[in-house]
């Protein structure tokens, strides 16, 4: 597997990135806290946080628990507007 340099960047994290902003944007629409969504999720709230900020590659079964806790359909988070 060939070596990316500081100037390459895998297109994936911007992907990651993106959802994660999407996620912030819904749950403080909503008046949401990082706690309150992890509670809801089950999860730990740094888990919440590392989603957020890209850090994390959450499975589908968690992109879709995290629709549901927000109230909105899986697309709004996940669709490039």
């Amino acid at each position: 597997m060939p070596n990316k340099t500081k100037t390459q960047r895998d297109p994936r994290r911007d992907d990651l990135r993106r959802l994660g902003e999407r996620v912030r944007e819904h749950r403080r629409t909503r008046g949401m806290t990082q706690e309150a969504l992890a509670e809801a999720l089950e999860l730990s709230v740094a888990y919440v946080s590392l989603i957020e900020r890209g850090g994390r590659n959450p499975p589908y079964t968690t992109v879709v628990a995290i629709a549901r806790a927000l109230g909105i359909p899986a697309a709004r988070i996940v669709a490039e507007e």
